[in-house]
């Protein structure tokens, strides 16, 4: 995929399959956004073209720690380098718990928060 400028347009579908793509999106720890991203790039026959960004390739699924984190500059530091983050659903950071990338867009990673032992 070439370096191209982000676009969004309204995509209808039914509720029974936004619930099957957001399940799918949950158990590989990525984002709908970045599964549906996968599956229109994988239908276009344009997986595994090297042109796609390393981030997307290498960093959707991967676990981050708290220790990573430079909360005073609002960064995080992944594979030596310092991105820019969100957390899933706009949670603040919590030092006590690891997160999964679940979206790597520009030097933005989205990041979704695992839960401790005996949560639910």
């Amino acid at each position: 995929m070439e370096k191209d400028d982000m676009t969004t347009f309204l995509f209808r579908l039914p509720t029974s399959l936004k619930e099957k793509l957001s399940k799918k999106a949950k158990q590989e720890n990525k984002s709908v956004n970045a599964t549906l991203q996968t599956i229109v790039n994988e239908s276009l026959s344009l997986k595994g073209n090297s042109s796609e960004p390393l981030e997307q390739r290498l960093f959707l699924g991967k676990l981050v720690k708290p220790e990573q984190f430079d909360e005073i500059d609002g960064l995080v530091k992944v594979e030596g380098i310092y991105y820019r983050y969100l957390i899933e659903s706009n949670q603040p950071f919590e030092p006590n718990l690891n997160y999964i990338i679940i979206e790597v867009l520009g030097n933005i990673l989205t990041l979704r928060p695992l839960k401790q032992e005996g949560e639910k």
